[in-house]
């Protein structure tokens, strides 16, 4: 369980969220909306140690995270972190089953995954060859091979057309009915519709699914 206490982060004299706290157990799919401009991606990059509160923590349990050095951000991230971006953050040049290597190395684990996200039997293909929603479902079989107890993702279908976008959120839902704790950024209604709460960055207010 990850949970934040009274989180702040300014940028000179604009601050773009103040006293955040949030409780984000396992098993449940967290949806961050509010306008453009209103720190959505920023609470995310917070949560996965990319970048610094202005005061407040980050704890996982009870050990707090916003103290950590370099070198224990690089292995909790390692550990227990697992993202997924507009970009895909993909080795082009790369096969698919190489970018599968970097979350593990497990062939059988790898087949599965890509399986599940319609790519079978794709593992020796060069990603650069692939279209944007394929490159997309590459990066969430990297997810489901690392399997992770923390997923970021920030606005994970904006580039991806209905059907793609639907596959990847059924996904993430699924991987939290796993046990995972999934954390999406949004601007779009389906998919905070397709997430269990919603917290609104803007106004903090949470909305949490009956």
């Amino acid at each position: 369980m990850i949970r934040t206490a009274q989180l702040t982060k300014s940028f000179g004299e604009r601050t773009l969220w103040q006293g955040v706290d949030l409780t984000l157990p396992s098993g449940r799919m967290l949806a961050l909306v509010g306008p453009s401009g209103s720190g959505k991606t920023t609470l995310l990059n917070c949560l996965g140690l990319l970048e610094k509160p202005s005061s407040g923590d980050i704890l996982h349990g009870e050990k707090s995270l916003t103290h950590l050095g370099a070198g224990g951000r690089r292995r909790f991230r390692k550990a227990h972190l697992g993202y997924l971006f507009q970009n895909y953050a993909l080795m082009e040049n790369a096969t698919v089953r190489q970018n599968l290597d970097l979350a593990r190395r497990d062939r059988e684990r790898q087949a599965h995954a890509l399986e599940r996200v319609g790519l079978a039997g794709r593992g020796g293909e060069k990603v650069h060859r692939m279209s944007g929603g394929e490159q997309q479902r590459i990066a969430l079989a990297r997810l489901m091979v690392k399997q992770p107890s923390l997923v970021l993702a920030d606005e994970p279908t904006g580039a991806l057309d209905e059907g793609n976008g639907r596959m990847v959120i059924d996904t993430l839902r699924q991987m939290a009915h796993e046990g995972c704790t999934v954390v999406v950024a949004t601007h779009k209604e389906d998919v905070r519709d397709g997430c269990d709460d919603a917290f609104d960055v803007h106004t903090q207010c949470l909305s949490v699914a009956v």
